[in-house]
């Protein structure tokens, strides 16, 4: 990685420290070096797969009912899921402010943080390199079965994305909370690619 990508990651992080409260900052540099190192595993990008996971959640900390008037302000679609649930928007919402606000024009970097919350069918590298750095990263504790899908993640990206999607389904079910249909879409995609 060449010393204007180490500049560029570097000024990204001193702008996102104003943007995101501690923990969530942490959560955001643990995502980077997860990604960095996916991509090492995978063969993928790791300046982007660095990007991605830097940026992915730049709208995160922005209350429910402001993400909602800014996707409507600048004419980002939201989906009945995502006005029971706001926080969904904060992918939309992300991708859009990686664009404007930190000058991200690689459409697959883009594209990776559009998905990472809800996934979508046929995920590139990328896509799947911040969808499962984003659930295993080293500051995250409560998810279910997470030691064995942090194994699975360096062994099988589809096989994690696969677990990721299959416990989140579960979690939500059980909290009755708004699930995008998106999220259902790729667990049946991954399911039936792996034949479980």
């Amino acid at each position: 990685m060449g010393t204007i990508m180490t500049e560029l990651l570097k000024d990204m992080k001193k702008q996102l420290k104003k943007e995101l409260d501690k923990n969530r900052y942490q959560h955001t540099l643990g995502v980077m070096y997860t990604a960095s190192c996916l991509a090492m595993r995978y063969g993928g990008d790791m300046h982007q797969a660095m990007t991605a996971g830097l940026l992915h959640d730049c709208a995160k900390c922005i209350p429910g009912e402001k993400q909602l008037h800014l996707c409507k302000k600048h004419h980002i679609s939201i989906r009945d899921a995502e006005y029971k649930n706001p926080v969904l928007l904060h992918a939309k919402l992300g991708a859009f402010f990686a664009k404007t606000a930190y000058g991200v024009k690689n459409p697959e970097i883009l594209h990776a943080i559009l998905v990472h919350t809800t996934g979508a069918p046929e995920m590139n590298l990328l896509d799947k390199i911040l969808f499962v750095a984003d659930y295993i990263e080293p500051n995250r504790e409560k998810a279910p079965n997470l030691a064995e899908i942090r194994t699975i993640a360096f062994e099988s990206i589809d096989e994690a994305v696969f677990r990721i999607l299959q416990d989140t389904i579960h979690f939500l079910n059980q909290k009755k909370n708004a699930m995008d249909h998106t999220t259902y879409d790729t667990y049946k995609y991954y399911k039936e690619l792996l034949d479980k």
